[in-house]
């Protein structure tokens, strides 16, 4: 099984991105949220905020700096996603998962926008939908 999860955008502070679009939205931020990674639940599709080094803005519409995202997968197979992907014409870009095989691996598509599949210890599934801790 495969869910879209999370929309994660890169910027300089996690916290105050989060903040602005919690007063877009209306919807609080995660209690859970940490200098690193912070999140608004939308119903089911989380949409989440990562500090990178170096944040640049994208500059629409030109592509001097392109847009920034990714979106995030969560498994209940990693190895059988993989592979399915890479049939399809992902390409694995990085693996930061354990020996139990909880983590995430980083892939591009086809025209080479990042995602990730992702496997989190604790995760059930039922219904065709993760359910975390």
């Amino acid at each position: 099984m495969l869910r879209l999860t999370d929309v994660i955008l890169d910027c300089p502070d996690a916290m105050a991105l989060a903040g602005f679009y919690a007063d877009v939205t209306g919807l609080p931020v995660k209690e859970s949220s940490t200098p690193q990674w912070a999140g608004i639940d939308l119903g089911g599709l989380e949409l989440a905020f990562n500090p990178v080094e170096d944040y640049r803005a994208p500059q629409w519409p030109g592509s001097d700096h392109p847009k920034q995202f990714h979106l995030d997968f969560e498994v209940d197979d990693l190895e059988a996603e993989e592979a399915r992907l890479l049939a399809l014409g992902a390409t694995l870009l990085h693996d930061d998962t354990d020996e139990d095989g909880y983590g995430w691996r980083v892939y591009a598509d086809p025209v080479g926008h990042p995602f990730c599949l992702c496997r989190n210890r604790g995760v059930t599934w039922a219904d065709g939908r993760p359910h975390w801790p």
